[in-house]
């Protein structure tokens, strides 16, 4: 173990309220806290008790002050509307400043509720700012998301306003926002009595009279607000994300613990220096989207990039080079599907060579596990390390990752490398023992979670106490299943759920994927348990196909069922798969195997209103169908 990192990440575990206190001095505080780690209601701990500050005045103001006003804060990229915006730290600051006096204007308060609902525009960046600079608690929802989805979390949060527009775009077409509000204003039970609705030029919303406020209108009798001292512990925002129930988890975090984490995270995990330029491809409406958008690049004075596009399409495959050479990004953090996108438009990364990425230093990836075969494809492609790193919603900032700026270690593709200092990571048996390196089991993280994590969830303490903390007292539940090895990797292999059982024998899907995906062929897959009354489960594997690949379906078919045998073994009972056009996803990238093994068995199943694009279930059926399965529809 590289030496560097197990000294840092031994402190972090032997003396937490020492270490944390320590990489607290990089964020300004009105008030210095009581306690670093309150745990006198464990297992729910709290951070930085007592203590005082304003999340947007440490991500803007602080730096407006101290020489950075003129940097760029922010740099809007969108292809879908040929614009380029950069707003300095001062500008963002006042635009900030002003819309948060346009709520303030229109009554929302401190621990107010704002649902942000919006498209990848840098209003939605200050919606969130603004919210944080009063007080006030943002939830954004994703902007397009479905009616009922929408009013189900306007019924949780109940909030006092929401901040819109009229529309996103997408390639080729314009999603009109307004519609799908009214619908989830009419079918909430809570009624919100204001909105404030950016007017796009690509499409004008009709606003409903004494509720409905024009964005520009809004700001036009504002006053600024001054940021506004919160407790460590109040509510920065809460994110929501499906629960098992159909009823939406509220993720809340705090605002001590949430600056702290962050802003530590951007030099240890992602060796980003202020100054430099940082884009995380992803949406606001993700975790992502709120830690490295949004947070943690401007918490640390970095230049962030919103983007609103695609990884292919807008206009090609080779729009991501274009704007990591245009922008001078030193680190690009994105989904493993967007680099299976761009590797099965250009295979042979010919585009990648048409720009300049001089500056471009590291790649990382996350938001589900990273198949070798796209970690070689990208190291190859693009002659920089690539980190495969591992977090989740509910912890914010990353888990596992190789921390380059604390020692850059070997990279294993397939790991998500060590945990990050904070964590303490173990591996146990269904009965609660510590398992054995390389043997696969339930990933849990030693309480007390570091800063940055869920304290709790929305008005549901006792969802939370009952989802993560209560199968394995002591331990916070990840619900993600894998391994150490003998030099202390991580290997996230797949949900806990997707480890199948066969004849037996307990099988991860995700060490399945792993081998079809190192097929010269093909460009992604997934890999299922089917019910099967023999052997309990059998896996079926869904494979999409580069472009360009002429060969027989059924000759590669036979190629994979080989390699599983010969990669797995006979003990994996691996004899069916099937070529398909793609896989059904949400809009984050993850794809939706839960589902897919529903339509297999047969099984009654809603269809996630994540979704990106609903037909990809019709197509899955039916290609299960043609395997002998049922083909479910919902």
């Amino acid at each position: 173990m590289a030496s560097r990192y197990a000294e840092v990440h031994r402190k972090s575990l032997t003396d937490p309220e020492r270490f944390w206190a320590e990489a607290a001095e990089a964020i300004h505080w009105d008030r210095r806290w009581d306690k670093v780690l309150d745990s006198t209601n464990a297992p729910l701990h709290r951070w930085f008790a007592g203590g005082r500050l304003n999340t947007c005045y440490n991500a803007l103001d602080r730096h407006v002050e101290n020489g950075r006003a003129e940097q760029a804060a922010l740099i809007y990229d969108s292809p879908v509307t040929n614009t380029v915006t950069r707003l300095t730290y001062r500008e963002l600051r006042d635009r900030v400043a002003l819309f948060a006096g346009a709520l303030r204007a229109q009554g929302v308060r401190q621990g107010d509720r704002v649902i942000v609902y919006m498209p990848m525009v840098p209003e939605a960046a200050i919606a969130m700012l603004a919210c944080a600079r009063i007080g006030a608690i943002h939830s954004v929802v994703f902007g397009g998301f479905a009616a009922p989805e929408l009013a189900k979390r306007i019924d949780d949060a109940k909030p006092v306003m929401i901040v819109s527009a009229s529309c996103g775009i997408e390639v080729g077409r314009v999603v009109e926002y307004k519609p799908l509000l009214d619908q989830a204003l009419d079918l909430a039970a809570h009624k919100v009595s204001r909105c404030i609705v950016l007017q796009r030029t690509q499409c004008a919303a009709k606003l409903t009279a004494g509720r409905d406020l024009d964005w520009d209108e809004a700001l036009a009798g504002a006053e600024p607000a001054s940021c506004v001292s919160v407790a460590a512990t109040d509510p920065l925002y809460i994110l929501y994300t499906s629960g098992t129930t159909g009823k939406p988890k509220g993720v809340v975090r705090d605002h001590g613990g949430h600056a702290v984490a962050l802003k530590y995270s951007m030099k240890a995990v992602y060796d980003i220096e202020p100054g430099e330029v940082f884009w995380a491809a992803s949406d606001v409406g993700w975790v992502v989207g709120h830690s490295y958008i949004v947070y943690a690049p401007l918490l640390h004075g970095c230049t962030t990039l919103l983007y609103e596009g695609k990884p292919v399409g807008t206009p090609d495959a080779g729009a991501f080079w274009r704007v990591i050479a245009q922008h001078g990004v030193k680190a690009l953090f994105t989904a493993p599907t967007a680099f299976r996108a761009i590797k099965k438009e250009d295979p042979r990364g010919e585009l990648i060579r048409k720009y300049d990425l001089s500056k471009f230093k590291t790649l990382f990836l996350a938001g589900e596990r990273c198949d070798p075969d796209t970690i070689l494809w990208a190291q190859d492609k693009l002659k920089v390390p690539v980190v495969d790193h591992w977090w989740q919603t509910e912890t914010g900032w990353p888990v596992s990752a190789n921390c380059r700026g604390i020692e850059p270690m070997p990279v294993k593709p397939g790991s998500a490398t060590v945990p990050v200092p904070g964590y303490d990571v173990q591996v146990l048996s269904n009965e609660g023992q510590p398992v054995a390196a390389d043997t696969i089991g339930n990933i849990v993280i030693k309480l007390p979670l570091p800063p940055g994590t869920l304290p709790t969830m929305w008005r549901n303490e006792q969802g939370y106490r009952e989802h993560y903390l209560t199968r394995y007292p002591g331990y916070y539940l990840t619900g993600d299943a894998g391994y150490r090895d003998r030099d202390g990797y991580l290997w996230i292999m797949s949900r806990i759920d997707d480890i199948i059982n066969v004849a037996g024998h307990r099988l991860s899907t995700g060490a399945m994927e792993e081998v079809l995906a190192a097929h010269p062929d093909v460009a992604e897959c997934a890999v299922i348990g089917a019910a099967d009354a023999m052997k309990g489960q059998l896996p079926v594997g869904l494979v999409v196909l580069k472009a360009g690949v002429q060969r027989p379906q059924e000759q590669i078919v036979s190629e994979l069922v080989a390699r599983v045998r010969e990669q797995i073994g006979a003990v994996a009972a691996f004899k069916q798969a099937t070529v398909v056009a793609r896989l059904p996803k949400t809009r984050s990238g993850k794809v939706l195997r839960s589902t897919m093994r529903a339509i297999a068995d047969g099984q009654a199943y809603a269809v996630p209103a994540t979704i990106d694009d609903p037909r990809t279930l019709e197509e899955i059926a039916a290609a299960l169908k043609t395997l002998g399965y049922a083909g479910s529809t919902p």
